[in-house]
């Protein structure tokens, strides 16, 4: 199985003047710091903190000329580097990129496994090193993966890239701690275990539970008030070992249940045309700075019922915490505690609380297909389950009004 050192960046294929780039930038508080243009593609690196988003613009074809098709059906366009174009009727984050060692040997052993490669083991380089990459298919709808070695690369970001020198100085300036917490998929109904087996056999990922009543064979299932929902989740472990905080990767797999009729996960499927990325969750240290400075530059966040923060114990579960109940309302941020016990055979068990505190975007794109998530950990493991119904009903409220 391949052997992953941690998650490098997450790409996206967007149309040119798509918003992406701009919210990104001006909403979410990215810095541009690198920029690829190519005959076809315009390649954008934005940065926070340890997050990379890397945007692919698709430009407008210049005297009716057509990017060439490779026999995997997707174009050969030399204006791109590092990925595949999924040839997507809308806009999608499509690419996750890991970096790895040993990239000829890791693809060799993927294709034994019957994974698809659709880009060979390519080297580039500059005058600050090399990179070898490749890239693989994903079990999961247009989901692919970009394997890459930088080892050999001593530069800001990849060769090719022209940096933003400004921007960079400022990044490097930067104490802040973003990065990816987790990424979750939309998939239909029942394909769940497949998607875990796929990336445990190629990939090394273990299944771990999220709620005391998650099942092995069928994942944590909330039902009822409305809400059908299955989740299950896996993280990428090394040597037996869990990576720790930003090279920790989770991704969490969401399916609708059958009862469970006109809900998101149906309609990403439905407007995306198939499985893929729902949402990418944002660790932050301070997460009411951070969506009030958002809201402020003009980012638009899901709030749950204004019946949630008096629901039972929640007030109590929010003043235990030490936070602030009218500022968790004013910006809609949810909290979820988890309590933990401790002790030994010989004594009583102590208890203490760990919990997070968490907020939805609403979709970036036109379609209702991936949204932020940003979340604020404290000793919580979990993705607030405890808020799903509240983030749930949430966007249903939403999509209900479309």
């Amino acid at each position: 199985m391949a052997l992953l050192n941690r998650l490098c960046h997450i790409g996206f294929h967007v149309p040119e003047r798509q918003q992406l780039a701009s919210d990104l930038v001006c909403k979410f508080g990215f810095e541009l710091f690198a920029t690829r243009v190519g005959e076809w593609r315009r390649q954008l690196a934005f940065r926070r903190g340890g997050a990379i988003f890397v945007v692919n613009e698709k430009l407008q074809p210049v005297s009716g000329k057509a990017p060439p098709i490779s026999s995997s059906g997707h174009s050969m366009d030399g204006g791109m580097l590092y990925d595949v174009d999924p040839q997507h009727a809308v806009s999608t984050a499509s690419n996750i990129c890991f970096e790895v060692e040993d990239v000829p040997g890791i693809s060799q052993s993927l294709q034994e496994r019957g994974c698809r490669i659709l880009i060979s083991p390519t080297t580039v380089a500059d005058e600050d090193g090399s990179v070898t990459y490749s890239v693989v298919r994903s079990i999961v709808g247009n989901i692919s993966h970009t394997l890459l070695d930088r080892t050999q690369y001593y530069g800001p970001f990849l060769p090719g890239f022209h940096v933003v020198k400004s921007a960079l100085e400022k990044l490097q300036g930067a104490k802040e701690n973003t990065y990816f917490d987790h990424i979750t998929y939309a998939c239909p109904q029942g394909s769940s275990q497949a998607v875990l087996e796929w990336y445990k056999n190629c990939f090394g990922f273990q299944r771990f539970f999220v709620h005391s009543q998650d099942k092995a064979a069928e994942g944590y299932r909330i039902q009822g008030g409305g809400v059908g929902l299955q989740l299950s989740a896996m993280r990428h472990c090394r040597n037996g070992l869990t990576l720790l905080d930003q090279q920790d990767c989770k991704f969490v797999l969401a399916e609708s249940l059958p009862e469970q009729r006109n809900n998101q996960v149906d309609t990403f499927l439905k407007q995306h045309g198939g499985a893929g990325i729902q949402h990418v969750a944002l660790y932050t240290t301070d997460i009411v700075e951070t969506i009030a400075a958002m809201t402020k530059s003009g980012a638009s966040f899901f709030k749950p019922p204004v019946t949630y923060y008096t629901e039972k114990n929640k007030e109590q579960e929010i003043q235990q915490a030490g936070q602030d109940l009218q500022l968790l309302k004013d910006h809609g941020i949810l909290l979820d505690a988890e309590v933990v016990g401790e002790g030994d055979s010989n004594g009583p068990a102590h208890h203490r609380k760990q919990y997070l505190m968490q907020i939805f975007t609403k979709p970036l794109f036109t379609e209702e297909t991936f949204f932020f998530e940003f979340i604020e950990r404290h000793g919580a493991e979990g993705f607030g389950e405890g808020n799903v119904r509240a983030l749930w009903k949430a966007v249903q409220n939403h999509m209900d009004q479309q």
